[in-house]
């Protein structure tokens, strides 16, 4: 599926300014402003990179993103190329760097589910949303 003209501008944006435009941001049709960083992956099909702005939050030296796609009952596409290959580049800001993701489970899920509910405070309704139709992944992305 062909990522959206929003998030398409967003990516530009992004690259074109090392992050200053776009870092933190406020098109997500919720109140405030968001951390925002750009993930690759590798298509697990076609092959190709793809770029996704995604908010997201820190524990520690990581990254963590949630796989919400909008509440919606299947997971994102990003999340399907993490698991066919979990090497990925991230830009933070003017920052690119190689990371590798993993899915959080557990008590560790739990605990970065909290900690990134004050980041993003929708991603509960998401959660109602869906229901026991999928478990919304938290991935978390540890620099090389």
């Amino acid at each position: 599926m062909a990522q959206s003209d929003k998030a398409s501008d967003h990516v530009r944006r992004y690259r074109e300014s090392n992050g200053a435009d776009g870092h933190m941001w406020d098109q997500l049709g919720a109140p405030g402003t968001y951390p925002c960083l750009l993930l690759t992956t590798m298509g697990r099909k076609s092959q190709e990179r793809r770029t996704t702005p995604l908010v997201y939050g820190r524990d520690g030296d990581t990254y963590l993103v949630i796989g919400s796609k909008g509440g919606r009952p299947t997971h994102p596409a990003w999340y399907l190329n993490l698991d066919a290959n979990p090497k990925v580049e991230l830009q933070v800001g003017a920052d690119i760097f190689p990371a590798t993701a993993h899915s959080a489970a557990g008590e560790e899920r739990d605990r970065l589910w909290e900690q990134m509910k004050s980041v993003y405070p929708l991603y509960d309704d998401y959660k109602a949303r869906i229901g026991t139709a999928r478990e919304i992944p938290l991935v978390v992305f540890t620099p090389d």
